[in-house]
């Protein structure tokens, strides 16, 4: 079976492809499987399935005092990924985090998903902790997305942690990074965060998914400073319709991404959410042909909350 790099690569006209949640703890996969239905009619290249730290939580007992819990609140990231590719026969790429793993669980990790045949991956540093004022790595975990990429690069040559020496897979993980249009929130600036993503593109990185963004400009600049470096790989553009009104803060705040003034002034003038939701299509219609006609072969759509948004973008697209 071809690597999600080499279809990336062999692709003859626009493709789709998306990015989902596995379920919270306790709920059924039954809602990961509706959106596959409601968006497999568009021939996706890959499904990506995000991957979740540990959360401490902190609850109160007896005593009055408070007692510290660890919580998942979404486990299953590699079963919901062979779940995926089992029933549906379509690529899916997991996600492998730094962030709340240890080594050793990474490794454990990477054996199960070689196992299970899956051998596409996105490596990533993660988030920090809720609890964090700042990002700080797992005790014996790797630090950034590098060392996840130095660690998958050894398996695949058969060296694990323990330094054993055994055969190498005999079929080696391919991946992916990320890639920031507007700079990773903790970059001192653009410069520095194009020197580490040529740091992992030159470490056997295949392709760049980037983080949403709603103005076009931001994207061509980016992947013309990283051409420029000489990042030469695929970079894949993640576009996210709006769907409610309090996004209009809330995704600034969480994803460091500017809204366009043009924009912002729509949903600004919207009553309800579901008027919102027909701006928030609209334009990222309007996104999603501008990059089409200048020539990007992959769009790459996050679903969470806009499951029936991405379908609409894609029938007016594909």
């Amino acid at each position: 079976m071809p690597t999600a790099a080499q279809l990336i690569r062999d692709l003859k006209q626009p493709g789709f492809s998306f990015e989902l949640l596995p379920p919270l703890k306790g709920n059924s996969i039954k809602r990961v499987y509706k959106t596959i239905d409601a968006l497999k009619e568009f021939n996706p290249l890959f499904i990506n399935i995000t991957s979740h730290r540990d959360e401490v939580v902190f609850k109160s007992i007896d005593n009055g005092l408070f007692e510290k819990k660890i919580t998942r609140k979404r486990p299953g990231t590699v079963a919901v990924a062979a779940s995926i590719q089992h029933l549906y026969g379509i690529k899916v790429i997991p996600h492998i985090i730094c962030s709340g793993f240890t080594k050793s669980e990474t490794e454990y990790a990477l054996i199960d998903l070689n196992f299970l045949g899956i051998h596409d991956l996105l490596l990533l540093r993660g988030d920090k902790s809720k609890n964090e004022k700042f990002y700080q790595a797992q005790d014996e975990g790797n630090k950034f997305a590098i060392d996840l990429i130095h660690q998958v690069n050894d398996l695949n040559k058969g060296v694990f942690l323990d330094s054993t020496q055994a055969e190498a897979f005999d079929t080696p993980f391919s991946f992916g990074v990320a890639g920031y249009p507007e700079k990773h929130e903790e970059a001192p600036n653009m410069e520095s965060d194009l020197y580490w993503l040529k740091k992992k593109a030159d470490a056997g990185a295949e392709y760049v998914f980037t983080q949403m963004f709603f103005d076009n400009s931001k994207y061509y600049d980016f992947v013309k400073r990283c051409r420029e470096i000489g990042i030469s790989i695929p970079i894949i553009p993640g576009l996210k319709p709006v769907t409610l009104m309090n996004q209009l803060t809330v995704l600034p705040k969480i994803f460091h991404t500017d809204i366009p003034e043009d924009f912002a002034k729509e949903i600004r003038k919207c009553k309800t959410d579901e008027q919102v939701v027909e701006v928030g299509i609209e334009w990222t219609t309007m996104q999603a042909k501008d990059l089409i006609a200048n020539g990007v072969n992959l769009l790459h759509f996050y679903t969470m909350m806009a499951t029936e948004s991405v379908r609409r973008v894609a029938k007016d697209i594909y």
